[in-house]
């Protein structure tokens, strides 16, 4: 699987990234993870590129992503062309308010923001791992806890809720696919 993630600065782009690539681990997948950011970091632009595979992954720059989550509108506009055909484009819909021009992926809207913050008011990315799951199908709710707990491990009193947003998250996503 091959995924763009992008977004501002201080949204949780590169953390989201870090989720998918440690739930991959979990699976004994195969995995890379490339940030890319302007020196301003918060506010400014974010993405990165995270691959998994059951093979070996010998290079981690996309191309052509199969998914690509869009936090921002100049992250769709940058990135929604490169989605090969088939793939899927995910938005954050309470920021994002433009529509893919493209009728040859599936495009979801989905205001996470707004549906995170009823639970955790900095859990829009882990918000976002649980709408991928469903999508992803091969990386595992569990798999996905044992991240949260690995990269929340000096934070423990956060845990409960990051896994409440990625819970959320997968009921969310099922509902619609």
């Amino acid at each position: 699987m091959k995924i763009i993630i992008s977004g501002f600065g201080g949204q949780g782009v590169l953390s989201l990234g870090k989720f998918i690539s440690y739930s991959a681990i979990e699976e004994n997948l195969n995995t890379s993870w490339l940030p890319s950011y302007g020196p301003e970091m918060r506010g400014g632009t974010a993405n990165c590129s995270v691959i998994y595979s059951a093979e070996e992954i010998a290079a981690p720059v996309i191309d052509k992503p199969d998914v690509l989550i869009a936090f921002n509108e100049p992250s769709l506009v940058k990135f929604e062309n490169s989605v090969k055909e088939g793939g899927v484009i995910i938005i954050n819909s309470d920021i994002v308010h433009l529509k893919t021009t493209r009728k040859d992926v599936k495009f979801y809207e989905i205001p996470v923001d707004t549906l995170a913050s009823a639970i955790n008011k900095r859990g829009a990315n882990v918000y976002m791992l649980g709408v991928l799951l469903p999508i992803f199908k091969d990386i595992s709710e569990e798999a996905a806890i044992g991240a949260i707990q690995h990269v929340f491990e000096n934070k423990p009193k956060v845990i409960p809720s990051n896994i409440e947003c990625l819970k959320a998250g997968i009921e969310y996503m099922k509902q619609r696919i």
